[in-house]
């Protein structure tokens, strides 16, 4: 099911992402210089550990798991977080929870893209990649 996701991908749309980094707490500057960058995920996979790496002129992010184990990760607004990536439905869905706070990562494929929902409490960001 992960193979749909292999890959890289660019970023050609995106919906209320300066409202979800709002509730993240990220701050003006570093959402202003988000909103602009185009970047380009690259999804991978070496036996069970599958890796998605993050590229663009703002800043590059890396990190690799083994689904269903939760990981340390540091967020490309530097914040330290607790991860963990399941599948469920097609969809590869990463909670990120620090501070007694949690944000739900959704990616899903559909029609060839694949589709990240960033929820924060009531807001959701819907951003579209495309392969690139």
């Amino acid at each position: 099911m992960c193979d749909l996701f292999l890959g890289t991908w660019k970023l050609i749309s995106s919906e209320k992402f300066d409202d979800y980094m709002k509730e993240l707490g990220v701050g003006f500057a570093t959402r202003k210089l988000a909103v602009v960058a185009k970047p380009n995920v690259i999804i991978s996979i070496n036996g069970s550990v599958i890796t998605i790496r993050t590229e663009s002129n703002f800043k590059n992010t890396e990190f690799s798991f083994t689904m269903g184990e939760e990981f340390d990760e540091i967020t490309a607004d530097d914040r330290k977080v607790k991860s963990v990536v399941t599948l469920d439905n097609g969809s590869l869905n990463q909670v990120q929870k620090w501070d007694g706070k949690e944000t739900i990562i959704k990616r899903k494929i559909e029609d060839g893209k694949m589709i990240v929902e960033c929820v924060m409490n009531n807001i959701i960001s819907t951003r579209v990649y495309e392969k690139a």
